[in-house]
């Protein structure tokens, strides 16, 4: 029932710096690009917004197996609720399992084919009758509770908006398509928010879990996988990896648009979706990590055309490589081109357009589901507010949801449905916490 759960209990408990160097955790070594935001000589150098951050200050513990088990018993934890989305269209999901038989996955021994579970997220219609996805399925999102110390009794995780298999809204014509890629050992689940909202404005969102770079995927019968990723994996190695799983998500796409269905159990797709993917307005973005995949992504794969990194660094040679495509820059409070190599690369090799903007108040886990998520835990991880602020900045945790929320649609409206939004022009009485780097 649950694969490689035990077996790897002990790298997910180390997996995000438990008795590791900030550089061990996030793979480093002496060869890594020293333009990163790390230093190989400065293993201990504190940069909040580097990779083994990405699930911080939360280490993961050891799980095992009956924290996986165990039934619900008790109704009188603590339910979280997660931010509804703005746009004017109700959300439809599902879920997809892909095999890539092109390729092995290079986090597990033998010639495993690589498998990916991904998330659509699409404007709906008729949602009557057609539940709203968890914010996270139950094993994978109990393994998940108990790397915090949690248990399915104590936190009952989120309902989403996303009515499962709900039909698609045909009468907004094709959609124009955006993939997420999360932090660090981190799973699809943590750009919810964002990713339901953008659904909500018209969007095909896709998210995408990064299977044993994640911490737990959870795929059809029950089956679990968790992080195996080496310690001494490469960041720029990773980011290939991600990159060449991005790329593989778009040719399932494409398969969808065309009428077929790229899942091996040939489950039921909601209607209307292979006449709604626009297979020529594709962008993508990503959190820490996941932002660094999305220049990586877009050097490998030119069908992505505009690119969003929300608060990562980036690693290898892809920063230095010219892109005519748009690209964005979002960064926290503490988290600019001036103070990151690998962002003043970049942004000197960014030949299409280019913007450059700050959320000030922010952390670096403000871009993340954890934004909304942990301050409503604090209690139960034995957080006081001094330490959330540390955490995750002073900013208002719905505020900084709706801020990104708004200047995410606008970049894409521009570069996608070519809309042209003001906010993008300079700084805007009513976000008064966004800055143009200039």
């Amino acid at each position: 029932m649950i694969a490689r759960a035990v077996g790897t209990a002990g790298a997910l408990a180390v997996a995000l710096g438990a008795g590791m160097t900030p550089a061990m955790a996030a793979g480093k070594t002496s060869n890594e690009p020293a333009a990163t935001g790390f230093s190989p000589d400065q293993p201990d150098r504190h940069t909040p917004w580097a990779p083994e951050n990405d699930e911080a200050p939360l280490h993961h513990k050891p799980v095992h197996p009956e924290a996986l088990t165990s039934g619900r018993t008790d109704t009188s934890g603590l339910q979280l609720n997660m931010p509804a989305p703005t746009g004017p269209h109700s959300v439809g999901m599902v879920g997809l399992h892909l095999v890539d038989k092109s390729r092995t996955d290079p986090y597990v021994p033998g010639s495993t084919p690589r498998e990916l579970m991904v998330s659509l997220w699409y404007p709906a219609t008729a949602t009557s009758g057609h539940y709203q996805a968890p914010w996270m399925p139950s094993i994978s999102g109990a393994h998940f509770l108990a790397s915090r110390g949690l248990s399915p009794q104590q936190v009952t995780l989120p309902r989403t908006a996303g009515h499962v298999l709900a039909p698609v809204n045909t009468k907004l014509g094709k959609l124009p398509v955006l993939l997420y890629s999360t932090g660090l050992h981190s799973d699809r689940a943590m750009g919810t928010a964002l990713a339901q909202d953008l659904a909500s404005r018209g969007y095909l969102v896709v998210t995408v879990d990064h299977t044993h770079d994640a911490n737990e995927v959870q795929f059809p019968g029950n089956r679990l996988e968790v992080n195996t990723m080496p310690a001494d994996a490469h960041s720029s190695d990773t980011l290939k990896v991600r990159a060449a799983d991005i790329r593989f998500v778009i040719n399932q796409l494409n398969t969808i648009s065309k009428g077929g269905n790229p899942d091996p159990g040939h489950p039921t797709l909601p209607t209307g979706l292979a006449q709604s993917v626009d297979m020529s307005r594709i962008g993508m973005f990503g959190w820490s990590l996941g932002g660094g995949a999305v220049d990586t992504s877009m050097q490998l794969d030119s069908r992505i055309k505009a690119g969003a990194d929300l608060d990562g660094q980036f690693f290898g040679t892809a920063p230095s490589k010219d892109l005519d495509r748009p690209f964005m820059l979002f960064s926290s409070g503490t988290h600019n081109r001036n103070n990151d190599g690998s962002w003043r690369t970049l942004w000197s090799h960014l030949k299409g357009y280019r913007v450059d903007i700050q959320l000030h108040g922010a952390a670096h886990l403000s871009f993340s589901d954890n934004e909304w998520m942990v301050p409503q835990e604090a209690g139960l991880l034995g957080l006081s507010q001094a330490q959330l602020q540390q955490q995750f900045g002073t900013i208002d945790p719905d505020r900084a949801v709706a801020v990104q929320r708004a200047y995410l649609a606008a970049f894409f409206d521009q570069e996608l449905r070519h809309q042209h939004s003001t906010l993008l022009d300079g700084p805007n009485t009513s976000y008064p916490e966004i800055s143009f780097v200039r």
